[in-house]
C-alpha cells in the first residue's frame, strides 16, 4: 500500500512541475555561421548598444611607486676625522650652512702625531737624498759601485712618497683650521643641518659613525621601477607627474634623470631616478611616491571593454553587418585600462560594434 501511496505522490510532482519556458519561435535568435540574426520581436534587442568606431588619441600612461631621497652629491654625512674631545659646536639642526662654514671642533692629538710624521718623513727624504747624491759623485769619479747607487736611488724615491703622503694628510688637517690646537670640521657641502648628534664635551672615535648630516634639498631623486615590458616607453628627460600621500592635490611634475642599464632578474623591473624640484623642502627623503610616465600619444581605436568577447585564445567583437544582424570579428588588442581597451587590428574607422548584450549571444549555435 505505501509503495502504490509514493508512486502516486511522484506521478503527481511530475505532472505538475511547469516546462521550462522557451521563446516563441518569431522570437529566436538565428545563426548563419558567424553571423547571428535577432528578432525585431526578441527581448535581447533592447538590451544591446552598439557604438561607431573611430581613431582616438591615445597615451600609454605607465604608473610605478618609488621612495624620495636626497641626491648624493648634495648629501653629506660628517665624522671626526681624528678621535679626540669636542670642544665646541657652531651650529644647530635646521641651520643652513655654506661649503666650508664651520661645524664643530674637536680637540684632538692627531694633529701632534701627523705634524711628527711629517717631519720625520722630512728628515729622512733629506737623509735619504744626502746618500743617493754621494754614490753618484762616488760612481761618477770611478770608486763607486753600481749596485750601491742603485739601491741608494731606490730609497731615495721610497722617502719622497713617504714625504708626499705625510705632507698631504697635513695639509688636509691644515684645511679644516686649527684653534688653539683643535681641528675645526667644516661643511663640505652648502645645504642645511638635517642631523646633528654633536654634544659639547663627547668623545668621538675617528670611527665612528657620523655625527652631523648636511644636505642640499632643493632638488631631490624619486628612486622608482618600471616593468621589462614598458621600458620601451619611457626616456631620459621625459617628464613625469608625481604624486604623494601627503599632499594628495598638489601637481608635482620631475622629469627622468636616468635609466638603469640592467634588469632585476627577480622582479624583471629596470631602475629608474626621477628628478624634482623642490624649492619648498616639502619632498622629505624616505615619503613613498606615485610616479606616472606619460608616452608619446598616437591615433588608434579605443573600444569599451564590455564589447570585448572572448572564446578560447582569442578575441572578438559583434560586428553589426545589417538591421538587426551581427557577426562576429575577431581581433587582437594591446594595452587595457578598467574601462577601455586598445585594438591594433580587425577593426577599422567607421565600424559599428555591439557594446553590451553579446553576452546573451554566448550560447547562440
Amino acid at each position: 500500500m505505501k509503495k502504490i501511496i509514493l508512486c502516486s505522490i511522484i506521478l503527481f510532482t511530475v505532472s505538475c512541475k511547469d516546462p521550462i519556458p522557451q521563446p516563441p519561435k518569431e522570437q529566436e535568435i538565428k545563426a548563419e555561421g558567424d553571423q547571428v540574426i535577432i528578432p525585431e520581436s526578441s527581448p535581447v534587442l533592447k538590451k544591446i548598444s552598439t557604438l561607431q568606431v573611430n581613431n582616438q588619441e591615445y597615451n600609454h600612461d605607465i604608473t610605478s611607486v618609488g621612495t624620495i631621497e636626497a641626491i648624493p652629491n648634495n648629501y653629506a654625512e660628517i665624522a671626526s676625522p681624528f678621535s679626540g674631545r669636542v670642544t665646541k659646536a657652531f651650529v644647530t639642526i635646521g641651520q643652513k650652512v655654506n661649503a666650508g662654514s664651520p661645524l664643530f671642533e674637536v680637540l684632538s692629538s692627531g694633529y701632534l702625531d701627523i705634524q711628527k710624521e711629517y717631519s720625520d718623513a722630512l728628515n729622512e727624504a733629506g737623509l735619504a737624498e744626502k746618500k743617493y747624491k754621494r754614490q753618484q759623485d762616488l760612481v761618477k769619479h770611478g770608486v763607486g759601485i753600481q749596485k750601491e747607487l742603485e739601491e741608494a736611488e731606490t730609497e731615495f724615491k721610497n722617502k719622497k712618497i713617504s714625504l708626499s703622503n705625510a705632507s698631504t694628510a697635513l695639509k688636509i688637517y691644515n684645511s679644516q683650521g686649527k684653534s688653539s690646537g683643535g681641528l675645526i670640521v667644516r661643511a663640505p657641502i652648502q645645504g642645511e643641518v638635517i642631523s646633528n648628534k654633536i654634544v659639547t664635551g663627547q668623545y668621538l672615535r675617528e670611527d665612528a659613525e657620523p655625527v652631523m648630516v648636511v644636505a642640499e634639498l632643493s632638488k631631490v631623486w624619486i628612486s622608482g621601477e618600471v616593468k621589462e615590458k614598458d621600458l620601451r616607453f619611457i626616456r631620459n628627460g621625459d617628464q613625469v607627474s608625481v604624486k604623494v600621500s601627503t599632499y594628495p592635490d598638489r601637481a608635482i611634475t620631475g622629469k627622468v634623470y636616468h635609466i638603469n642599464d640592467w634588469v632585476d632578474e627577480a622582479t624583471r623591473s629596470i631602475k629608474v631616478l626621477i628628478q624634482c624640484d623642490n624649492p619648498d623642502r616639502t619632498l622629505k627623503p624616505g615619503m613613498f611616491a606615485t610616479i606616472t610616465y606619460s608616452t608619446d600619444s598616437e591615433n588608434t581605436i579605443i573600444i569599451p571593454t564590455s564589447a570585448l568577447m572572448q572564446k578560447d585564445d582569442h578575441q572578438y567583437v559583434w560586428l553589426k553587418t545589417g538591421k538587426n544582424r551581427f557577426t562576429k570579428r575577431d581581433i587582437t588588442t594591446a594595452e587595457a585600462s578598467e574601462k577601455t581597451v586598445k585594438v591594433t587590428s580587425g577593426l577599422t574607422t567607421g565600424d559599428e560594434i555591439m557594446t553590451t548584450g553579446g553576452i546573451y549571444l554566448l550560447d547562440v549555435k
